[in-house]
């Protein structure tokens, strides 16, 4: 018989209470966890606000699933990840005859997690087991259609040891992730309206193929890192900018138009209209675009805007004043195309205003018209009064993801313990 292994005697100078194995078992509490990884930064956002939602901080790993780049393979970007990869594997054996070049590992990270790790389900799945008698279960949480076959494949090697949740949809066999959070506006292809608008030959390959279960949890918008306590921690850093800026302050963000919401200069003419139209009740306007926005988009807004002693328009260059622009702004115009964007924006419940609704099609008219519903947002015309004070609940969808993932771990008996 296994010995049992007790806990040092706790020191005079130590803080008191319980020991974890006298409370329910070493082997039942969660302290650690992993993020996979696509590498785009609103994935790494939906994993990173969940994991800081649950209370974790520091302590835990960022892994990146990393798709080849460059040449041929920037033409393989739509295929399943593993057959990508294969192809690439061809194609270096090909070019290894006539270059020595490589591809290198992504070794850098904007939120600034200590490392990065290429994702490989058995080297954390060997992890996992080799330190569960001391540190326990392992909590995964995976965004992005890369990442669906390493998460998976962690949870069919160790699914005793791990507890594996999956944002986005996956589109089939959820059943391979403990628990998948997606938006509302995911199962739109489910509906009649968008069994309408794709051929039945191709419904398997672009639509989830099962209803939602029990172990499916629907949001309304995207998960994020904006809460109250980010938010006031903000307010405090970006007061010296903000304090003095002329009220009401409206936030533009600018995102960059989407096969799903396609836009270009004739957006951003109407976009200019209609700001000019608002601005006699503005005290002042700040724009920010995104790494998406096009060049030629941003380029009518800066020429026409600019030089307005009304308006802010942000460089590029650091700090970043995103996460003030959220504490301080008294309303918000987001365009249509990012569901990052909005949701965040929403997370205040300021006024926001959406712009270029009626150019988007599929899930996104799903989502757009979902917030309307709720009263959390409106169209965006330039017939505004910003000085108009409306408000909704704020959009809680982390912390509700969040209150799921621990009653969840609680069925299975775990629970956190940061």
């Amino acid at each position: 018989m296994k010995p049992i292994r007790l806990p040092e005697p706790p020191s005079p100078t130590a803080a008191r209470g319980t020991p974890d194995i006298f409370e329910s078992g070493v082997h039942t509490i969660v302290r650690r966890a992993v993020v996979i990884s696509n590498g785009f930064p609103s994935s790494e956002n939906n994993s990173i606000g969940l994991l800081r939602a649950l209370g974790f901080s520091h302590n835990h790993l960022l892994y990146r699933v990393t798709r080849p780049k460059g040449g041929i393979d920037d033409w393989l970007q739509w295929l399943p990840l593993s057959l990508h990869q294969k192809f690439h594997y061809l194609f270096s054996l090909f070019r290894a005859f006539s270059s020595k070049s490589q591809y290198l590992p992504i070794t850098s990270h904007p939120n600034g997690l200590s490392s990065i790790l290429e994702a490989d389900a058995k080297h954390i799945v060997n992890l996992v087991r080799e330190t569960y008698e001391k540190e326990g279960p392992l909590l995964v949480v995976a965004s992005g259609r890369d990442t669906i076959s390493v998460a998976s494949s962690i949870k069919s090697l160790a699914p005793d040891l791990v507890f594996v949740v999956q944002i986005q949809h996956p589109r089939s066999h959820l059943n391979r992730f403990d628990m998948v959070i997606t938006p509302h506006h995911d199962y739109y292809p489910l509906t009649p309206e968008g069994q309408n608008q794709v051929p039945r030959f191709l419904r398997s390959w672009i639509t989830p193929r099962e209803p939602p279960d029990s172990h499916v949890v629907l949001t309304l918008g995207a998960l994020h890192r904006i809460d109250f306590a980010s938010l006031r921690s903000a307010a405090i850093t970006w007061q010296d900018v903000f304090a003095r800026v002329p009220r009401p302050l409206l936030v533009v963000n600018i995102g960059g138009p989407t096969k799903n919401c396609p836009y270009g200069v004739d957006l951003a003419k109407q976009l200019v209209t209609s700001l000019l139209s608002v601005l006699g009740s503005c005290g002042s306007v700040r724009i920010s675009f995104s790494e998406r926005t096009p060049q030629k988009v941003s380029n009518i807004i800066v020429k026409e805007l600019g030089n307005n002693p009304k308006v802010y328009v942000w460089d590029g260059q650091e700090p970043n004043p995103h996460m003030g622009h959220l504490a301080w702004a008294d309303a918000f115009v987001v365009t249509a195309d990012s569901v990052s964007m909005i949701s965040e924006a929403c997370s205040t419940g300021k006024p926001v205003y959406i712009m270029g609704a009626e150019r988007c099609k599929w899930k996104f008219t799903e989502f757009h018209k979902s917030l309307r519903e709720r009263g959390v947002v409106r169209p965006f015309t330039g017939s505004e009064d910003i000085s108009e004070n409306w408000s909704y609940p704020p959009l809680e969808d982390t912390a509700d993801a969040a209150k799921r993932v621990h009653e969840a771990l609680a069925a299975r008996g775990w629970k956190l313990k940061i």
